[in-house]
């Protein structure tokens, strides 16, 4: 007789777990059927989209889902080929018979994860109360009834409508050359393809199928998009961008290969958005996010609202309305005015539109921008500890108080998500434990990378001590 089924629990972004460990068939169905039950008891014969990534056997479990699913009676699509998550977002959004979406991808983790992402009626992040509801309706024993499901074509509206919001005759007058590395994740050839559609001079690298990415860990940061920075050097590219594991992230390299960090791409896209295209609206960005983005605001005459990490809060911002656009650490950013979700192609787009507009370089636009808001260097650590250890240093944060760290007075301590310590010069340190991995996670920023490097040391040496 089976013993009781695994404990499945959405975090920061979904359920995620290891294929073949916790991400298996029977509990995949499990939660494809609390899903159902969810959606069919709020929408009736509601139609629901599902799409998947490049991870191994994504279309098979996308597949597997989407008949469950349909077993509840809602009328589901499902994509004909991979997709980035923001091209399932925009598909839900503009579909007027969908009311909500389902995502097979792990996003940003390792290979061996694959996850489930619930998807809203506006194409935004399901908040805690919708997946608390989901996971009261999961049941141990795997659901009897399947249904019937139609293939669509989300690919082909989704990419008509990314080159339909830049303006393509002014990149092509640009004669840009650029690489793109979608890490073997879900923008392989999409967003290359989609550059090439408006005058630009791809060169693709990691856009092979290769469900095991070929070792790289797909997230858009060093060291894994080493590669892709040297070619820029090597072939005297104009700049890289590169996407994560579902294409809802963005990194970027100028002409020099030297890293463009999420932070300073989102301050350059809503620099662009207020001066060169006239938009308005407030910036939201999560706790983790540099003081950059605060600075430019305020030279800007806007403001800024920040959230706990995770692009859901951002998502519930946008709800409020008067929002431009949202964006976190780790390079997820969104426009509402396209969807209320991370599009990791979008933020390619817009930055080659701003390079072609101003007649400058990523890195001269970088370069500006900190002349206007003052510089400031960012670090973060990923800290693998014992369970017992990473616990325990966990639970000391809610009495946690120094004084100083790194030899910086704390001026304030924020325990909205983890600790952070407010330092002189708009200096921080978070330790927040991750939402879709086992570790914890250790966030800094100053004015040097010195003082960056001290502060994640002090970060570090308190874990260590809490064991």
């Amino acid at each position: 007789m089976p013993g009781p089924a695994s404990p499945i629990h959405f975090g920061t972004d979904g359920w995620r777990a290891v294929i073949g460990d916790d991400f298996t068939y029977a509990n995949l169905r499990r939660v494809a059927d609390a899903t159902g039950r969810v959606f069919s008891a709020d929408h009736p014969g509601g139609t629901i989209v599902v799409g998947y990534d490049t991870r191994f056997e994504a279309p098979a479990f996308a597949a597997a889902a989407a008949e469950v699913l349909a077993g509840h009676g809602l009328a589901v699509k499902l994509s004909d080929a991979y997709c980035p998550t923001p091209a399932l977002c925009w598909s839900v959004a503009h579909d007027e018979e969908a009311v909500g979406g389902v995502m097979l991808t792990a996003s940003h983790n390792p290979a061996p994860y694959l996850g489930f992402k619930i998807r809203l009626q506006d194409g935004g992040a399901s908040p805690v109360s919708f997946t608390d509801r989901v996971e009261a309706q999961l049941r141990d024993d795997e659901p009897d009834g399947l249904g019937e499901v139609a293939m669509v074509d989300i690919m082909g509206p989704y990419l008509t409508a990314l080159r339909a919001f830049v303006d393509g005759d002014a990149i092509r007058a640009a004669g840009l050359k650029v690489a793109v590395d979608p890490l073997y994740g879900a923008g392989r050839t999409y967003l290359a393809e989609t550059l090439r559609a408006v005058g630009v001079e791809v060169t693709e690298i990691h856009a092979e199928a290769n469900p095991g990415f070929a070792g790289l860990h797909p997230e858009p940061i060093p060291p894994h998009i080493d590669e892709v920075r040297e070619l820029v050097r090597a072939h005297g590219l104009d700049a890289a961008f590169i996407t994560d594991g579902d294409a809802d992230r963005i990194g970027a390299a100028d002409s020099t290969g030297a890293f463009v960090n999420p932070h300073r791409i989102l301050a350059l896209v809503a620099r662009h958005l207020i001066e060169d295209r006239g938009m308005s609206g407030r910036i939201v960005k999560t706790l983790s996010t540099s003081v950059i983005v605060d600075r430019l605001a305020a030279s800007l005459g806007t403001t800024v609202t920040t959230t706990p990490v995770g692009f859901k809060w951002i998502y519930e911002e946008m709800l409020k309305g008067d929002v431009l656009l949202g964006g976190e650490e780790s390079g997820g950013i969104g426009i509402p005015a396209h969807v209320r979700e991370r599009d990791g192609l979008l933020m390619a787009l817009l930055l080659a539109e701003m390079m072609a507009v101003r007649a400058c370089g990523l890195g001269a636009l970088v370069d500006d921008l900190l002349a206007l808001t003052g510089p400031m260097e960012y670090g973060r650590n990923d800290l693998r500890l014992d369970p017992a250890v990473k616990d325990a240093f966990v639970a000391s944060w809610a009495s946690l108080a120094p004084a100083e760290v790194a030899g910086l007075t704390v001026r304030e301590i924020v325990r909205a998500d983890g600790i952070k310590f407010l330092l002189p010069d708009d200096a921080w340190l978070l330790m927040r434990a991750s939402g879709t991995e086992p570790l914890v996670r250790i966030y800094a920023e100053a004015s040097s990378a010195g003082v960056v490097d001290d502060l994640l040391a002090a970060g570090r040496d308190m874990a260590h001590r809490a064991g």
